[in-house]
């Protein structure tokens, strides 16, 4: 389960706004995930956003996404909010 959430918070984070390489804090990463959740209708089109960039982009996408799950790794604590779907 916790890989799951890590995954789809990761994919959230992926499509979100912020700059990649940016140190956000947790409430801003928090509010940022929660933003692309509302924006792409949900964590699968989350997905589909970066399945996309993978597709068309894959040397960004992949700096991307390793910039996205560091963030993640750096504020555990935020797993213990439950993603909105």
């Amino acid at each position: 389960m916790r890989s799951q959430l890590l995954s789809a918070r990761a994919a959230a984070l992926f499509a979100s706004d912020l700059s990649t390489g940016s140190r956000p804090g947790r409430a801003a990463v928090d509010a940022a995930i929660a933003t692309s959740v509302r924006a792409c209708g949900g964590t699968r089109g989350c997905v589909a956003t970066m399945a996309t960039a993978y597709g068309d982009c894959p040397e960004l996408a992949a700096p991307r996404m390793r910039w996205a799950l560091s963030l993640l790794e750096e504020a555990p604590r935020t797993f213990a909010r439950p993603l909105a779907a």
